[in-house]
């Protein structure tokens, strides 16, 4: 039985094609989305039904592949102004667009926003190092 070291696993992660990065890019924005709806109670909500997570997890993890890096550049001043804290502000923002984007997710102001695009990131960052390994 052959044993992989989690270099190797890192590797594997990193050489998926496209698609692949894509569907575990939505699986993590969909539990994430599922953690901060939970976590934030009925200030961000999806109706508990799993397809609403599903389809609001695609539809962030589109908004985050097509659009959040245009406004990354554009608010380039503003991260670097901040030292990367108005990234905070640029996932709140796309989270709100998701909720206007796709009608099944309800978030109620930007301050749920704000929180839920901390858990996100929070979640894709625990995520990602579990799959990458700590090399």
């Amino acid at each position: 039985m052959k044993t992989r070291s989690p270099k190797s696993a890192k590797i594997e992660v990193m050489e998926q094609g496209p698609f692949a990065r894509l569907l575990i890019r939505w699986f993590v924005c969909s539990l994430g989305l599922w953690v901060a709806a939970a976590l934030l109670g009925g200030r961000l909500s999806y109706n508990s039904s799993l397809p609403a997570i599903l389809i609001a997890g695609f539809v962030l993890a589109l908004v985050n592949v097509v659009i959040k890096p245009v406004v990354v550049i554009l608010a380039l001043p503003a991260i670097l102004f901040s030292l990367g804290l108005f990234m905070i502000v640029v996932n709140a923002l796309m989270v709100l667009l998701v909720s206007k984007l796709y009608h099944g997710l309800h978030v109620t102001n930007f301050g749920a926003a704000m929180l839920a695009g901390m858990i996100i990131g929070l979640v894709n960052y625990l995520v990602s190092t579990i799959l990458e390994g700590t090399s």
